[in-house]
């Protein structure tokens, strides 16, 4: 288990960017690879991004391929999401958590949570 604390989330409309970020604490940031996930209302959490410890692998789910791009700064404890060309259908919370496992029902401890709302 590890804090992590979202923030960046905010009202955007379509096509618009936004920039969330994922501080956490502990050697586990610097010594595993983060994801994004998120969970739009009434639907069940999904993976978003992933990156490895180097910053050198990255992964994304389909629906969001060349809009989002996830890096980080270990210096910083911090991973970000930079989200362009917003859709609607991206509205939901994003969270962020170690990146071992695509399934988000496979991790024990989510943050807060940053809400993400797009309009059209």
């Amino acid at each position: 288990q590890v804090q992590l604390v979202e923030s960046g989330g905010g009202l955007v409309q379509a096509g618009g960017s936004l920039r969330l970020s994922c501080a956490a604490s502990g050697r586990t940031f610097s010594s595993y690879a983060m994801g994004w996930f998120r969970q739009a209302p009434g639907k069940e959490r999904e993976f978003v991004a992933r990156i490895s410890w180097s910053g050198g692998s990255t992964r994304y789910a389909d629906s969001v391929k060349g809009r989002f791009t996830i890096s980080r700064d270990n210096a910083k404890n911090t991973v970000y999401l930079q989200m362009n060309s917003l859709k609607p259908e991206d509205t939901a919370v994003y969270y962020c958590n170690t990146g071992g496992s695509l399934v988000p029902s496979d991790y024990d401890y989510w943050g807060q949570g940053t809400q993400v709302t797009v309009s059209s």
